[in-house]
Order: structure tokens, then C-alpha cells, then sequence
């Protein structure tokens, strides 16, 4: 597996690819509109343009909020936020929300290798449940146009790590040609599940994709139930076995790390739930920035933990500025242990 000691310094520099999104956030009193569109709760489900309208009236008079978001899209803004290099892939639209979706990046500093598309710009309807869970509708739009020719080797040459979202993993034939690109310039491999419904759809392919490209997975709960068919515990060294690092994230819980023979459980922080949308995304961008910065694996799991329970405190995938503020000289704290 490929070190980051010793490396020049792009390979400080992180990558994510995933679907660009915009993110409607919407608090449902219950959870009879997920029945009523068939949508399982916490998962993510696939919408036409239609029934993503149709859910946006149902649901009109709830209060929501509008971010830019896509799993890989929320952990490459957490890492500029820690001072991290990175960059993203996605497809768009030329359209409001396109623009809306290039003004963000641009002001956290991320690099960008967009792709256009005249299909407007993908957008998922983020239902939070009472209990904070939150269960997505999907429109992808121009984001499924992201095709395996535009991954182009000048796109990864600059950055050490490739971190991909799973939504992507549907589509099999840009998921192997980014792996096989990232691969043959020399970067580490990182993938996050994504959903339990689409590990399920995909295990074959995933099996097979992990062992030959992956060095780090990111899987919750049920993401590794789905994968390995038994218990968070049970799961965390089948998955070791698959790939270089073993990340299951276990909610309220904490997480289990593994490399190799060394098994480290991490502590949720205290926190107040109110919306789990990217605590997943965000603890993914602690993990990855401080792996790219050579900290222990331990510390990296402590920032990852320290970011997610900041982020299910407030509505949406982002933590915001004065949280920012806080968190930072904690985390300073924690990298020089």
C-alpha cells in the first residue's frame, strides 16, 4: 500500500468524486410521507424529476433549508475547512443551481474539475425524520453524466488521495475507470458505503472492486451488515481483510478502526441529535485530512468523532462558521498527542 511518508506534497492533496448535488432539507412531523413514496427510512432512493416534485408539494409548508451537497462533495468541504488541499469531480448544470454549486467551492478554496451537462443540476430531498434520521429522494439530473471517458489522468495527478463517494458505485464502468486512473498515478484509494440499500444492490461488484483498488472503506451499521452479512464487530475485520483500513462507524456509539492486527474504538462525543445528514461525509473529511497529514490512526478517528457529533446538531451536512471556530483549536490539540 502506498505511504505518505516522505511523499512531495501533493500527496497531502485529497480528491473526492461523487454526485453534485443540491440538498433540500426538509423536517417531516412523521414518517407517513416516506411511506406514501416508498422511500426506506435512512437510505437513499432514486427519484425522476416528477416524483422529486411531487415530494417537494407534499411537504411544502415544512420548514427546509437549500446547500450545496453529494457525500463526497460534504467531506472535501470539511477537509478545506480543517486547512486540508483538495479537490472535487462532479457534473453540473449551467443553471441556478449550478452556479450556486460553483460559488460554494470556490469560496472554501477547492479546486474543481466540473463537467457540464444541458440536464439541470441534481438535487436530493433530505427528509429528517423526528428522531433526526434522514431518508433522501434523489433527483441525480446532470450528475449521472459523469462518464468513465472523462476520467482523464491530468484530473488526478495532482492529489494523493482519491476519496469516492458509494451513490457513484451504480454506475460500474466510471467507478473502475477512476480506480484504475487513480491507481496508475500512484493514489490511495479511499471509498465510503454510502447506503445500505446500494451496497445491496452492488455487493458483487463491491467485493470485487475493494480488494483489487480500495485501500480505506468507510461503512456504518447497516452499510457493513449489508457488506458482510454480520455484525459491526463481526464485520470490521472482514472488511481489514478486504483493505488496507477498516473504518465502521457505529452512530451514537462511536466507531471501530482496524489495520492489520490493531483494532482501535473510537468514543462518540456527547452531542444532541437533531439531524444525522453527513456526519458520515464530515467524519470522513477528519479521517482523511489527518491521514494525509501522517497522524495516528487513533487521532484520526478522534477528529472524525469530534466533527460527526458536531454536525448532527444542526440541520444539513455543514458545521457551521463559529462551531468552525471551536472545533479548530480542539483539533490542533488532538494532532499534537
Amino acid at each position: 500500500m502506498n505511504s505518505f511518508t516522505g511523499a512531495p506534497n501533493r500527496q497531502k492533496s485529497i480528491l473526492g468524486i461523487g454526485n453534485a448535488l443540491i440538498d433540500v432539507l426538509i423536517n417531516i412531523t412523521d414518517d407517513s410521507v416516506l411511506q406514501k413514496f416508498g422511500l426506506p427510512k435512512g437510505s437513499m432512493t432514486l427519484v425522476d424529476a416528477v416524483l422529486s416534485a411531487e415530494i417537494k408539494k407534499e411537504t411544502k409548508i415544512n420548514t427546509r433549508i437549500i446547500q450545496t451537497g453529494g457525500s463526497a462533495a460534504n467531506t472535501v468541504h470539511g477537509i478545506a475547512k480543517l486547512g486540508g488541499s483538495c479537490g472535487y469531480i462532479g457534473k453540473i448544470s449551467g443553471d441556478e443551481f449550478g452556479n450556486f454549486y460553483v460559488e460554494d467551492f470556490k469560496k472554501d478554496k477547492i479546486s474543481t474539475h466540473f463537467f457540464y451537462s444541458e440536464t439541470g443540476t441534481g438535487h436530493a430531498t433530505g427528509l429528517i425524520s423526528p428522531d433526526s434520521e434522514r431518508t433522501f429522494g434523489t433527483y441525480l439530473g446532470a450528475a449521472m453524466e459523469l462518464t468513465a471517458e472523462e476520467m482523464t489522468p491530468d484530473i488526478f495527478v495532482n492529489y494523493g488521495i482519491l476519496h469516492i463517494e458509494g451513490y457513484l458505485v451504480q454506475n460500474h464502468a466510471l467507478i473502475e475507470a477512476a480506480l484504475k486512473v487513480a491507481k496508475e498515478n500512484g493514489l490511495l484509494v479511499s471509498i465510503d458505503m454510502a447506503s445500505f440499500n446500494i451496497v445491496e444492490a452492488n455487493i458483487e461488484f463491491l467485493h470485487r472492486i475493494i480488494r483489487e483498488y480500495v485501500d480505506i472503506v468507510f461503512a456504518n451499521e447497516e452499510e457493513a451488515a449489508s457488506l458482510t452479512g454480520k455484525t459491526p464487530e463481526e464485520s470490521l475485520p472482514v472488511l481489514a481483510e478486504m483493505c488496507d483500513i477498516a473504518i465502521v462507524k457505529l452512530g451514537a456509539q462511536g466507531s471501530l478502526i482496524q489495520k492489520g492486527d490493531r483494532v482501535i474504538r473510537i468514543e462518540a462525543i456527547p452531542a444532541k441529535s437533531i439531524d444525522t445528514t453527513g456526519a458520515g461525509d464530515i467524519y470522513a473529511s477528519g479521517f482523511l485530512y489527518a491521514l494525509s497529514e501522517n497522524l495516528d490512526l487513533e487521532v484520526a478517528g478522534k477528529i472524525g468523532s469530534l466533527l460527526a457529533g458536531s454536525v448532527v446538531e444542526v440541520i444539513g451536512a455543514k458545521i457551521p462558521e463559529e462551531t468552525w471556530n471551536q472545533l479548530l483549536p480542539q483539533i490542533e490539540l488532538l494532532k499534537r498527542v
